[in-house]
């Protein structure tokens, strides 16, 4: 378990080649480590744990029991959230059977550990996309460049990257569209798996967050914790079996569901931390537009990665070049030298010979 971890910390390192932004990385790094990790808890809890104990007051072995409920699952009494613990129930939830009882059944904690393991795979599909379109092509472009020592060699490399930009000029549209493709991806995906998870906790995950916050805020005579609706601790069991005469005989047992302790923590963070994540995803969409349209905002962008550049001749470079072109060289500056990316600028900038073949 401690290697898993170690190798999830990894995720966390800077990376080498910077072809994304830190909204982008909160998606499949932060993100995806918090699910892998919250999975792992959980499997932990469930397959090497006690996730379920049961009682009934027929002799039917606890063991057969436990396993019966966890795979058929629990439930509770929809009347019976609300009534008073103590006088009229045990515990909310949990009520004396009536023919017309309204039940709601708790399927869900059987799935949790895989569900939010494919949360996490989902969350990384946007990067792997963008990853594999880019091709490593900015990693080979800038090998050597990110650091300003053996100037004499980088000189003949950056003579050859200008070449190269000069020649592939006007032609890298596609990846400025796909990688503004895949940050709508992830703000989709975002969405998605918000209405995802209100669909597995019954309808409970979209004012989970709200409804907790609020619970402090109510009367104590009219407090109802929402945790233990979405996350009860104590259900109910109905187990079948035949009895010495041949008849089916039926057991209400009580279960206690200690695993609901973990989940319901899991959840509300999760709540919080979707919700960011989407927010800051929808403010990442407004300001790649707001890239397309304002050419000011682009030469501020790739200036803040060089200072030592000089505004003005990205302003005169980038004024009659496709949007494509400059997304380009504005990866080219988040993971080169200030210096080398100032020389190449210069390098570039330069109006060619009579004779020269650039």
């Amino acid at each position: 378990m401690d290697r898993l971890f170690d190798s999830l910390k990894g995720f966390f390192k800077k990376p080498p080649i910077n072809i994304d932004n830190l909204a982008y990385r909160i998606h499949y790094r932060a993100t995806f480590v918090v699910l892998v990790a919250f999975s792992l808890m959980v499997t932990s809890r469930q397959y090497f744990g006690d996730p379920i104990d049961c009682i009934s007051k027929d002799d039917i072995p606890s063991r057969l029991l436990d396993t019966y409920c966890w795979i058929h699952t629990t439930f509770s009494i929809e009347n019976a959230w609300k009534k008073r613990v103590g006088e009229e129930i045990p515990y909310p939830g949990v009520d004396k059977t009536t023919p017309n009882e309204k039940r709601i059944y708790h399927a869900y904690y059987q799935w949790v550990c895989f569900v939010l393991f494919f949360q996490a795979i989902f969350f990384y599909v946007p990067r792997f996309l963008w990853k594999a379109y880019e091709g490593g092509k900015i990693g080979q472009l800038v090998q050597g460049l990110n650091s300003p020592l053996a100037t004499g060699h980088n000189d003949e490399k950056l003579l050859s990257l200008a070449k190269y930009l000069k020649f592939y000029e006007n032609t890298h549209n596609h990846l400025f569209y796909f990688y503004t493709l895949t940050e709508i991806l992830n703000f989709v995906n975002v969405i998605v798996q918000m209405m995802i998870m209100d669909r597995f906790l019954g309808g409970e995950f979209t004012t989970f967050g709200w409804n907790v916050l609020n619970f402090t805020e109510w009367e104590w005579s009219a407090r109802f914790d929402p945790m233990i609706k979405v996350f009860p601790r104590l259900t109910k069991c109905t187990f079948h079996r035949y009895g010495s005469s041949g008849d089916v005989q039926r057991h209400d047992a009580m279960c206690i569901l200690p695993i609901n302790i973990l989940n319901e923590k899991i959840y509300v963070f999760l709540w919080f931390w979707f919700y960011a994540v989407a927010v800051i995803s929808l403010l990442m969409i407004i300001y790649r537009f707001a890239t397309i349209l304002l050419k000011p905002l682009r030469i501020s962008n790739t200036h803040s990665y060089c200072r030592m550049v000089d505004k003005y001749d990205l302003e005169d470079m980038f004024e009659r070049k496709p949007i494509g072109d400059w997304f380009f060289f504005d990866l080219l500056a988040r993971n080169m030298d200030p210096i080398n990316f100032k020389n190449l600028i210069e390098i570039y900038n330069q109006k060619p010979s009579p004779h020269s073949k650039v």
